[in-house]
């Protein structure tokens, strides 16, 4: 999934250097930089341009906040400074910007240390992670632009923010535009996997098709790690995929590239319990029933996650659709049993507001508002709306009937009013 982002604006507090009379610049005695939590402070002050005994004045401090600015480490950029007789002293007060990890997607040749290396050559500060965007993240991408050029190879150094394929939130992402070279087989360790028929006939979604680190780590996330959870493998590790040249890495890259898939099943658990905290709405009895596991059942991973997301459901249905589950689970690697402990924070009840819809005939507008039960004031079930944007995007004619509409994808948003307890429903059809 592709993110946009917007980022904050940046605050800019510049002050006019003031010294003696009918001078303009004064030396600089001292530069500071505080507020750091990630940079140490010379790191911080040699992005600044700025060194001990060289002659500033407004200009050239306004030029070295503008480079903090643009390198892209900071969200806020303030200075300050004194005068003295022997010169001026001058301190930053910086607020770091949030740092993402970063994620090599198609430098099949390299390690990530390899890569790693490069960039912190000419980026002494770079630990794995950089910002957003800003000329870091540039100079970033030039670095592995030169490693490659010094191999032999040529390319265009792309990045863009997108979706960890491993975990929660976002990683800044680097790859060479116009790879021709394509996943040429998949190979796993485990082999009951090279076996398994489902999974042979899950390779297809990838095999032959251009090589991308990315799609690789999405596909044994979405195809073959459920596969261990639905098992009870709780625990199965599944990659990092590695890819096995043979071969001098300055060599042109081969068109099919072999991709292999360390994999650990680990101990098979069995479901021992749950205790919930904090429900009011919705009783033990009822969230354990819905979860839907008995005692000595497999853990089966991808059904305690479809029993959380139906409790959700079921708040849903009552109107709260801020409700939030905290499922922390707890392993007996002895008994090779699992437990959890899910606390629930309920929220507000919201009620339904109005409905706005774009993108259709006023007819087809029309059929959606006569069919739509809830009336404004009503305790919103959240049920009714997933059930009309099934029926827009699968079973348009149920909703429709035989008017003749044409859209691709319907747009859908709820709109919560935390303060008023309202919500909104967004319609775009496209």
């Amino acid at each position: 999934m592709r993110l946009r982002w917007f980022f904050p604006l940046i605050l800019l507090t510049f002050f006019t250097l003031t010294v003696r009379t009918n001078a303009q610049t004064a030396n600089l005695r001292e530069v500071h930089a505080e507020g750091l939590k990630i940079l140490a402070e010379p790191q911080a002050i040699a992005l600044s341009g700025l060194a001990p005994g060289a002659q500033v004045g407004r200009k050239e401090l306004q030029d070295a906040a503008d480079a903090l600015v643009r390198c892209g480490l900071f969200a806020k950029v303030n200075y300050n400074f004194t005068t003295r007789n022997d010169g001026v002293v001058v301190t930053f007060r910086l607020e770091e910007n949030p740092r993402l990890p970063v994620y090599y997607d198609n430098f099949p040749w390299y390690a990530d240390s390899e890569l790693n290396a490069a960039i912190a050559k000419d980026l002494p500060f770079y630990n794995g992670t950089l910002p957003a965007a800003g000329a870091v993240v540039d100079l970033a991408a030039n670095s592995l632009k030169n490693l490659l050029a010094a191999r032999g190879a040529d390319g265009a150094i792309e990045h863009l923010v997108v979706a960890s394929p491993l975990s929660d939130g976002s990683v800044q992402e680097f790859r060479i535009d116009g790879v021709a070279s394509q996943i040429g087989s998949v190979e796993f360790s485990d082999p009951q996997l090279a076996s398994s028929p489902a999974v042979q006939q899950h390779l297809s979604e990838i095999r032959g098709k251009a090589y991308s680190r990315m799609a690789i780590d999405v596909f044994l996330a979405e195809q073959i790690r459920p596969i261990y959870l639905q098992a009870g493998f709780l625990k199965a590790v599944v990659g990092p995929a590695e890819v096995r040249l043979s071969g001098n890495p300055n060599q042109k890259l081969p068109e099919q590239i072999p991709v292999y898939v360390p994999t650990q099943a680990g101990p098979v658990y069995h479901w021992k319990g749950v205790e919930w905290h904090g429900n009011t709405l919705l009783s033990t009895i009822t969230l354990t029933n819905t979860l839907g596991l008995k005692p000595d059942d497999v853990a089966n991973g991808m059904a305690i996650e479809g029993g959380l997301d139906r409790i959700r459901e079921e708040y849903g249905h009552l109107g709260y659709l801020e409700a939030k589950l905290d499922a922390v689970p707890t392993y007996d690697d002895t008994a090779h049993t699992v437990s959890y402990a899910v606390s629930v924070t309920e929220g507000k009840q919201f009620r339904y507001n109005a409905m706005t819809i774009s993108g259709i005939s006023l007819a087809g507008e029309r059929i959606i508002r006569d069919g739509w039960p809830l009336k404004s004031g009503d305790v919103f079930d959240k049920k009714i709306f997933d059930q009309l944007l099934t029926n827009l995007e699968l079973h348009h004619q149920v909703v429709f009937k035989y008017l003749p509409l044409h859209y691709e994808t319907v747009g859908h948003w709820l709109q919560t009013d935390s303060e008023k307890g309202t919500v909104d429903v967004l319609l775009d059809f496209k």
